[in-house]
């Protein structure tokens, strides 16, 4: 197992006397986190429900049975809560009545549970995103030196766990993720009568990554409505398959302010779809690459060190562009992010400086990626 930032953030809030709901992609480590931390606990009951026995007994289920389920132990770790049919009341109920109880839950999707949990665990649970494995984690594991000679394998398949620790496998390994992530557990989870529309979507967003993504243009590419872009779209992003970056726009009446653009939670993904595993050196995408494998790096950064800021790009009418904005306490921190080092004496948009407080702007290559990241 590589270690994972996140264990040490979860037993902090052990401590708290919240329920912990740990989220992500599937295959990104979250059952392997939860047996790891759960060791070291008293008495850990697991319920996995991928099991429909499990699944039957929690689903609707009164305070009495869950007396009769939890019976004497102190802890309960509830895996993959989705399954489960109105499974954020049953967590409201273990919070409410069995406030001895730490209870630890996972979700490989948002869908028919964010809305659950919010209004059920108001102010009784903490979260996290569980992404694939981070930089700073394959650095700890396999030291600085071993990390940055991966790095280009790591931006063509990923960083999912098994992808890391399988050398040799990663394209077997990527075409089981999609096919069976991808095109049957989201596929049954809501019961899509069209695959081939989700399909087709997830290949032109594919190609796009780093780049302004217009629904209208998608709705004509693909040949179905704005409204079914926008609904797939956001079921993508709530099984943690695409995030989409918000353009920012606040006092120039030129700042672009209606396209997004939309990345995806892993580049091994990405490439798996489009089956593209050619070396960087041959691609024509490998700067959009690049920008996508750093702000997923970043993100997770973000994640695990509880770093409470906004997300932007910017861009304006006459093409000043900048790649990604973090807004923290009123002032702006300013990123570009070059794959060519020889291109890292980049002058950003002095429109933008002069408008907003800037705070720092830097130029990321991989030649100082990992101060970026530490």
């Amino acid at each position: 197992m590589i270690p994972r930032v996140a264990s040490k953030v979860i037993q902090e809030w052990l401590k708290s006397g919240k329920a912990i709901v740990v989220k992500g992609a599937r295959q990104t480590g979250k059952t392997t986190l939860l047996k790891h931390i759960s060791s070291d606990l008293t008495q850990p009951l697991w319920l996995d429900c991928d099991d429909p026995m499990v699944r039957m007994n929690l689903e609707n289920a009164g305070i009495e049975k869950i007396g009769h389920i939890i019976g004497i132990h102190q802890c309960v770790i509830i895996d993959e809560i989705q399954r489960v049919k109105n499974g954020g009341l049953t967590l409201k109920l273990i919070t409410d009545h069995f406030p001895n109880v730490q209870l630890l839950v996972t979700g490989s999707s948002t869908l028919n549970l964010s809305d659950n949990l919010a209004e059920s665990l108001t102010g009784r649970k903490r979260e996290l995103i569980l992404h694939p494995i981070s930089w700073s984690e394959l650095k700890a594991h396999y030291g600085l030196l071993s990390a940055s000679g991966q790095l280009e394998q790591r931006i063509i398949y990923g960083m999912y766990p098994e992808v890391v620790t399988h050398p040799g496998q990663e394209k077997e390994i990527l075409k089981e993720l999609v096919s069976s992530y991808l095109y049957k557990d989201i596929l049954g989870l809501i019961g899509i009568r069209k695959p081939e529309i989700l399909d087709r979507l997830l290949r032109a967003i594919a190609l796009q990554i780093g780049q302004e993504v217009s629904y209208n243009e998608l709705s004509r590419l693909i040949e179905v409505d704005k409204k079914t872009i926008v609904n797939y779209i956001d079921l993508l992003e709530k099984s943690f398959i695409v995030f989409r970056l918000v353009p920012f726009a606040r006092n120039l009446r030129n700042e672009i302010s209606t396209k997004r653009k939309i990345y995806f939670y892993d580049t091994g993904i990405r490439n798996a779809l489009l089956s593209a595993y050619q070396p960087l050196s041959l691609r024509v995408d490998t700067g959009q690459l690049w920008e996508n494998f750093i702000i997923c790096e970043r993100f997770k950064k973000i994640e695990y060190d509880r770093i409470f800021c906004n997300s932007y790009f910017w861009r304006t009418l006459q093409q000043q562009e900048i790649d990604y904005i973090e807004e923290l306490n009123g002032e702006f921190s300013l990123y570009e992010f070059k794959w060519n080092p020889a291109r890292e004496h980049y002058r950003f948009s002095t429109t933008f400086q002069t408008q907003y407080p800037v705070h720092q702007k830097i130029v990321v290559t991989p030649q100082n990626m990992d101060d970026f990241l530490s």
